[in-house]
């Protein structure tokens, strides 16, 4: 609430420097500009005024993570940000079945150049139970990642996961078969908790169970795709041994030329087996 001043200020009377129309003896312990209760702002020592309080905080270094990641937050924003997407998309592939079948991820469809699916594939869930499992698990998983990582981080360790899935699809699923679901990328995220705490000398052994429980469900339950999950599995691990082993020196470099490295030797997995396919089923794809 603004302090109502008389209409007449008399002669020599300091002033707020922001409102000249307000009469202060209070003065910004930095600048030593006059200042009113509306724009002063408590300090260690006496007052501040707005502006030098917002130039100070402009000096002060972001905080950042054990691996050099900024830490913006300590809100796991990202992976919030994933499972509402992730929800989103279920909902209108309910309402449009056509959806799901122009986005999930399907040999000749990525064949016949439609390599969107690599990604797409990934925000594509068989039924509500194959989705709450997933968001279940980046729920747990992620914001401890992410916290650990820090966003930009996380969020490159999440796509290449979810597309190193993708590939290993492409590369060894049945041609006719249709895949979809995040677990890809919730694999690349169970590999990296795994390095991630070991960097970090944690205790493992509730990863290792994870992980271990979740392999045998995938070599036991049928109609699961094995080559999405062991693809982002050991993407996963490897992105992360990556950031959290990176000499510190030249750690952006590390883990940048290494993101940049794993997304080309994807590339040409992907063009080596689009040309495979092409040459064995010709106009069945391309046309």
């Amino acid at each position: 609430m603004s302090i109502p001043y008389p209409p007449q200020i008399p002669p020599g009377t300091p002033t707020c420097y922001r409102h000249p129309d307000r009469p202060t003896y209070v003065h910004c312990t930095r600048c030593q500009r006059p200042v009113c209760p509306d724009c002063m702002r408590s300090a260690a020592v006496g007052h501040q005024c707005v502006d030098c309080v917002a130039a100070a905080a402009q000096t002060v270094p972001a905080a950042r993570t054990a691996f050099g990641g900024v830490q913006r937050s300590t809100k796991p924003v990202l992976t919030y940000a994933l499972i509402a997407v992730n929800v989103v998309m279920f909902v209108l592939q309910m309402t449009s079945r056509d959806l799901q079948r122009q986005l999930v991820l399907w040999a000749p469809g990525v064949a016949g150049g439609e390599f969107y699916r690599l990604i797409t594939s990934a925000f594509m869930h068989y039924g509500i139970l194959h989705l709450l499992f997933n968001m279940w698990a980046l729920y747990v998983i992620g914001p401890p990642l992410e916290s650990w990582l820090g966003r930009l981080r996380f969020g490159a360790l999440y796509a290449l996961s979810a597309l190193g899935g993708s590939v290993l699809v492409y590369l060894l699923a049945p041609i006719g078969a249709a895949t979809a679901g995040a677990s890809g990328a919730v694999f690349g995220l169970f590999g990296a908790t795994f390095v991630v705490a070991k960097r970090l000398n944690l205790d493992v052994r509730w990863v290792v169970v994870l992980i271990g429980i979740n392999l045998v469900m995938t070599f036991t339950v049928p109609s699961i795709s094995w080559q999405g999950h062991i693809g982002g599995l050991v993407t996963g691990a490897l992105i992360a041994a990556a950031y959290t082993y990176a000499p510190r020196e030249h750690r952006n470099l590390v883990q940048g030329g290494v993101s940049a490295g794993v997304l080309v030797v994807f590339a040409a997995l992907i063009y080596w087996r689009t040309a495979d396919l092409v040459s064995q089923f010709g106009a069945l794809i391309t046309g």
